[in-house]
């Protein structure tokens, strides 16, 4: 992220979202604003806050796909919330503090996936070791047997040192005679045979562990011990202070004792099994805990959909009164987007430097409607524009993850080849266009339906159809779709 500009953080987004330069370059500055607070004099930085944004356009323009392809962009922690499903403290539903310890939680398995590739390389040869020591176990090292006379032969030897020692004091001194060999005895032969057998079992085991470690034998099975927590009972808990029912559920998950069963798996399921145990072991969690804390505080992002629906829509039949999934939901995250501490699992998280971006569609209310402490707190607003039909053509064919070329991949797995042609995609874009003006303008997502439409025949035959290439063009589109598209009635079904 420190490399990229806002301009290549735009072309970055341009190659998933067509069109809404506006909300890209918004988003781009304020991305780019975490990197040069970074860099700021300690005693400044606490006091640069990210300007959060407010996003506001109609469903299906690219408002959740903009702020999901910025988190992958920057590496960053991305939690996507509906502000619909949250009541306020006291009521029955889910509190406002949930949103940051889900944020902790994805934190917390980006960091532990960073990690474990650090390590991967020496828990993959913890893994193997340990399959070989499955397969061949280590024979118990027996201490040597002693004469049937006495001592041992070491013992003898270390006899014969001391005389040695004893009767040369002088220069002079008389010399013993020298000591007869030691017979050959059983101990002689069991220590050559153990020592045979020694060489044997780790050639063996050298052998295995080349073959496990190239994959030659991940098809073989192997019967290992896996770890199996109890599951926790299920309990309904209601907290209006700090703990969640997840986190609840957690800490007494963790408190049940862990079982450990004999399973069969293949040993390429195994190793990666005993990969994962090995890098847990390696992996020092006080420390993984302490990053991914920190990480969900400073670089984390928080996208809070559906902002219309809990704005209070005062003259249009709701009543001038507070309502606890309206008023309420904005006065318990104002705080969380102001500043403060939420107490999670992994302890204290400050939520100062979270990017908050919020969207609705503002259909039926206005931004305005919000409470005005909580508008301070979105200085940056920027409105997505409607689709038109030259977008839903864009759309279709030049993102990444195009709908055309997913849907070409996706039959390209049954050995169907599928071409558009231009004509084609110009049909699709001119019909989604048009249902989209006749009935509810769902945006991008029309296209979807739309798709699945016209590909409703392909789909179902294509693993039986001995013609394996088919060619799609406005004909085509029209002789699937313009009928049901000219019929509304049938259209708003299915459509």
């Amino acid at each position: 992220m420190e490399d990229l500009t806002p301009r290549e953080i735009v072309a970055e987004l341009d190659k998933y979202i067509v069109g809404q330069s506006a909300a890209k370059r918004a988003v781009a500055i304020a991305l780019r604003n975490r990197y040069r607070r970074r860099m700021l004099p300690a005693e400044m930085r606490d006091d640069v806050i990210p300007k959060n944004i407010l996003m506001i356009g109609p469903t299906g323009v690219g408002k959740t796909e903009i702020a999901r392809r910025l988190a992958v962009l920057a590496h960053a922690p991305f939690v996507k919330v509906e502000a619909t499903k949250f009541t306020e403290v006291g009521y029955v539903g889910r509190d406002v503090d949930s949103m940051v310890r889900d944020l902790v939680q994805v934190s917390l398995r980006l960091v532990e996936k960073e990690k474990t590739e650090e390590v991967r390389e020496q828990a993959e040869k913890r893994a193997v070791d340990r399959i070989v020591d499955v397969l061949q176990p280590r024979r118990p090292e027996k201490p040597a047997r002693a004469n049937a006379g006495g001592p041992s032969i070491i013992q003898s030897d270390n006899m014969m040192d001391a005389l040695n020692q004893l009767f040369s004091r002088s220069e002079g001194g008389a010399k013993p005679a020298a000591a007869p060999a030691a017979p050959e005895t059983a101990t002689d032969e069991d220590e050559a045979l153990r020592k045979k057998r020694h060489e044997q079992e780790t050639r063996v085991r050298e052998l295995l562990r080349t073959q496990i470690s190239s994959g030659v034998k991940d098809n073989d099975t192997i019967d290992i011990e896996v770890e199996e927590a109890a599951p926790a009972p299920f309990m309904q808990v209601m907290t209006p202070g700090q703990m969640g029912e997840n986190d609840m559920q957690d800490m007494l998950g963790s408190l049940m004792p862990k079982k450990r069963k004999k399973r069969t798996l293949t040993i390429k399921e195994a190793k990666e099994y005993f990969t994962g145990e090995e890098a847990r072991a390696l992996i020092d969690q006080d420390a993984l805990t302490r990053e991914a804390v920190s990480r969900a505080e400073q670089s984390g992002i928080i996208f809070v959909d559906e902002m219309d629906k809990i704005a209070g829509r005062h003259g249009a039949g709701g009543g001038s009164g507070p309502d606890v999934s309206r008023e309420g939901v904005q006065r318990d995250i104002l705080p969380i987007i102001e500043g403060s501490i939420v107490q999670t699992k992994q302890g204290p998280v400050k939520t100062d430097f979270i990017l908050f971006i919020a969207a609705g569609a503002f259909h039926l209310s206005k931004p305005s409607d919000l409470i005005p402490e909580l508008q301070g707190r979105l200085p940056i607003r920027v409105e997505l524009e409607s689709l038109t039909q030259e977008d839903f053509q864009r759309i279709l064919v030049e993102p990444r993850n195009a709908l055309v070329k997913q849907y070409q991949a996706l039959l390209a797995t049954e050995g169907l080849v599928v071409e558009f042609t231009d004509d084609a995609v110009a049909e699709l874009a001119r019909l989604a266009a048009e249902v989209n003006a006749q009935m509810e303008n769902i945006g991008a997502r029309r296209l979807h339906t739309i798709m699945e439409r016209l590909l409703d025949e392909l789909s179902f035959d294509a693993s039986e159809l001995e013609e394996k290439s088919v060619k799609i063009d406005a004909e085509y589109v029209q002789n699937k779709l313009a009928g049901i598209v000219k019929n509304e009635d049938l259209s708003r079904y299915i459509l």
